[in-house]
């Protein structure tokens, strides 16, 4: 299946049960997920004079040697949370810049991945890896309680993006997978796309998100989905064999590739052109980047 082509070279596949629903489905006891490569989140700061981005010096926010994925700021724009894997079990942790701690999130028997703050500020949906290896979105409340799932009959679930407090976009896991969108109100969907990418965003100051559209192996194409008129349309080529992004509050996207960050404002300008090297602060193969509300630092996954 697609996905396990995909885990050989991309951490963020192996992130999300590396598909054990197929083998779920059919009644049987699920093979053991690999364990994905390591990884650490480094957290930048950000400025722009004149329309130039200046980047800082990387700070390593995470010690734990493993799988530490899937960065998210909180409304504060410093809180980060993300998906760190320990003893064989996926849980989410929450760091916070100004003690410098980092304090787990969920504790449960199965894994959780995704996390992603909920409209309401005081809870996180999550995917959870249920024991038979279903994939489904979950709540957990920030400040500790008992989790409640949010979506019974949608599965697998790899990744998903709050549009509002009722609405969400889904990356959902198949042959071939999907992106749709869900009313959690009257329990419609409407599938938006084939193949898309991981990364769903919303766009700044726009009623639309953002999706990778994957063409073919060697088209991959950031696209706008329009919420009120229900269309798409393409914003740009990605950098080639990328697929993660995100938005600064500017509206200029960014995509890194090995040790460098790119930027481009879509429709505007011709190519993504370069904004920082990393290189000599030691990070290599950068994935995924999360940009804080203001936009004035980021987070990144990198060996």
């Amino acid at each position: 299946m697609r996905i396990f082509n995909k885990c050989a070279t991309n951490i963020a596949y192996c992130a999300v049960g590396i598909v054990v629903f197929a083998i779920a489905a059919q009644g049987q006891t699920p093979t053991p997920t690999p364990t994905p490569p390591a990884s650490n989140i480094y957290v930048i700061e950000v400025k722009s004079h004149q329309g130039q981005l200046k980047f800082g010096e990387p700070k390593k926010i995470t010690t734990s040697v493993g799988y530490n994925n899937q960065p998210s700021f909180l409304s504060n724009g410093k809180s980060l949370l993300y998906a760190s894997i320990r003893d064989k079990q996926a849980d989410i942790y929450r760091y916070d810049p100004g003690s410098g701690t980092t304090i787990q999130i969920t504790d449960t028997k199965e894994s959780k991945f995704s996390p992603t703050l909920m409209p309401d500020g005081n809870s996180i949906s999550v995917v959870r890896v249920e024991a038979d290896g279903t994939q489904r979105l979950w709540k957990f409340p920030l400040k500790g309680g008992d989790p409640s799932l949010i979506l019974e009959k949608i599965k697998p679930v790899g990744y998903h993006l709050w549009i509002d407090d009722h609405t969400l976009a889904l990356f959902v896991l198949g042959t071939p997978n999907t992106l749709q969108i869900v009313d959690l109100k009257s329990g419609k969907t409407n599938k938006v796309a084939d193949n898309p990418g991981r990364i769903l965003r919303r766009i700044p100051q726009q009623n639309k998100f953002s999706f990778v559209h994957k063409i073919s192996d060697r088209e991959w194409v950031i696209k706008e989905f329009d919420l009120r008129m229900q269309t798409s349309a393409s914003l740009t080529p990605t950098l080639a064999g990328v697929e993660d992004y995100a938005w600064l509050p500017s509206g200029r996207l960014l995509m890194a590739k090995d040790s460098k960050l790119f930027a481009i404002l879509p429709l505007k300008d011709k190519d993504w052109q370069e904004v920082a090297d990393f290189s000599k602060a030691g990070l290599k193969g950068i994935t995924r980047i999360a940009v804080s509300p203001k936009g004035d630092r980021i987070a990144v996954v990198a060996r």
